[in-house]
Formats: structure tokens, sequence, C-alpha cells
């Protein structure tokens, strides 16, 4: 069954009146990871546990572009939800996610545009809650107009997290190394509410498919021993590491 993101982007397209042309368009991709076919990853996505929970409100086209990666938090996180973000409306379907009592909705966005908002460093639920992580997913112009054009955020504690390292995500460009892209940021939020496994996973799927875009972009030659494959084979079932699987469309 197709995750959140891919059942938005579906959305999406049902809806447009013209066709979304990405970059790299003319490539026959896996509809599933993304990647060119020849670079499928589908056959390492690994499952592992998490009590935290996403959700992601991604602005216009994210869920449109191939290197988009709150697809890959969605591949992971089995309690992902995935919304389009409008000025002018609210999807009724996430105002009711956001008001059940089994979740602690956090906003993730840095603590100085708090504008008076209560800001924490740290997850803690109450009892028989668990943490729903709010992600915008859209490039640092667009998530700041989130922010603070999303009044039905404005009651929810602002989750803000000073990384020890800059952003590994290379397949855009931002003039600040210190933004890390949505992936990244769901990973330390999965650690910091005590799901280790999932952030390693999280981390490590990342940068395989981070390796493995930028590989075929480049014409660069597979390497399944690399760092980053390595890492991620920690995370699937002992033997389980056919990398050179290849799409079949």
């Amino acid at each position: 069954m197709p995750h959140c993101v891919a059942r938005l982007r579906d959305e999406r397209i049902a809806r447009s009146s013209r066709p979304f042309i990405a970059r790299g368009s003319r490539i026959e991709r896996c509809p599933d990871c993304r990647l060119a076919v020849s670079r499928c990853m589908c056959a390492l996505k690994p499952v592992v546990p998490a009590r935290s929970a996403m959700c992601l409100l991604m602005y216009d086209a994210e869920p449109m572009k191939p290197s988009n990666t709150g697809w890959l938090i969605a591949d992971l996180v089995a309690d992902s939800w995935a919304f389009e973000w409008k000025r002018t409306e609210t999807d009724p379907r996430l105002l009711e996610l956001l008001a059940d009592p089994q979740w602690q909705p956090y906003v993730v966005f840095p603590a100085e545009y708090g504008d008076g908002r209560q800001i924490v460093q740290q997850v803690s639920c109450e009892e028989g809650r668990r943490p729903l992580f709010i992600l915008l997913d859209a490039t640092w112009t667009e998530a700041r107009k989130i922010f603070r054009k999303s009044p039905w955020l404005e009651h929810f504690p602002v989750l803000s997290m000073t990384p020890d390292q800059l952003s590994r995500y290379r397949l855009r460009r931002s003039k600040v190394d210190e933004h890390l892209c949505t992936a990244e940021v769901a990973a330390l939020c999965l650690g910091l509410a005590g799901d280790q496994q999932a952030a390693g996973a999280l981390d490590a799927w990342l940068d395989v498919f981070s390796e493995r875009y930028l590989g075929f972009k480049f014409s660069r030659p597979l390497d399944l021993s690399s760092e980053a494959h390595l890492r991620l084979y920690q995370y699937l079932p002992q033997g389980n590491t056919d990398g050179q699987h290849v799409c079949t469309l």
C-alpha cells in the first residue's frame, strides 16, 4: 500500500491541470524509491520500530520532487501523515489528527522564530501520549511562511534543536550548511524521543538514497561496500543485503 507522501503525490497529480516537470524527468524511475531503475534501493528498505509519529506539512509541489526527503521518512516511520499546506484552508483530517489525545504534537522549528511561543529542547510526553513531530517540508523561505501563517499551530510547543553536525544532504543547494533537510531533522527528532534504532536507520536510508541519486547523475559505479551501505546493512535482517536489486516496472 502506498505511504502517505505517495498518496499525497497521487492526489496532487489527479487535480493538476498540467503535468509537473521535475528535473531529470526523462529518467525512468522506480515508482517506490524514485531512483533511476538501475539504482533502485527498495530491496534494502529496513523495517524498524518507532513510538514516535511524523506529520509532514508539505508546500505545494514538494511531494512531486524526486529529491524530496519527506518521502524517506514515510518509508520508515509507520505512523506518518502528509498534508499539503494551504494559506486559506486547512485539511480537516489534519486538524482531527492534531486534536487526537493519543498524540503530543511538537512543531519542529528554530527557537529564534518562536515569537513568544513555548520553546522546548527536549521531548517529554504525558503518560499515555506519544510524540507527534510536525515537520514543515519546504524550502527555508516557504517553511518560515508556513510557520508564520498557520495560526492553528500556535498553541503547540516549538521543538528547537541545535544539531552538532552540518547537513550531509547535497541533492539541493542551500546557502547555509546548518540548514538540515527534512529527513535529517526527523532523525534528530526520533533520537530525542528515544527511537534510536529508527533514527539511525533513517540517517542511513537518506545517505544511501543520496549516494545512489548522485551516483547515477554523475555516472559513478554503484558501490555496495560504501560507508553508507555498510551502515544501512546494520538495520537489515542478516543476509538481506541484495543491493543490486533492479526495479521492474
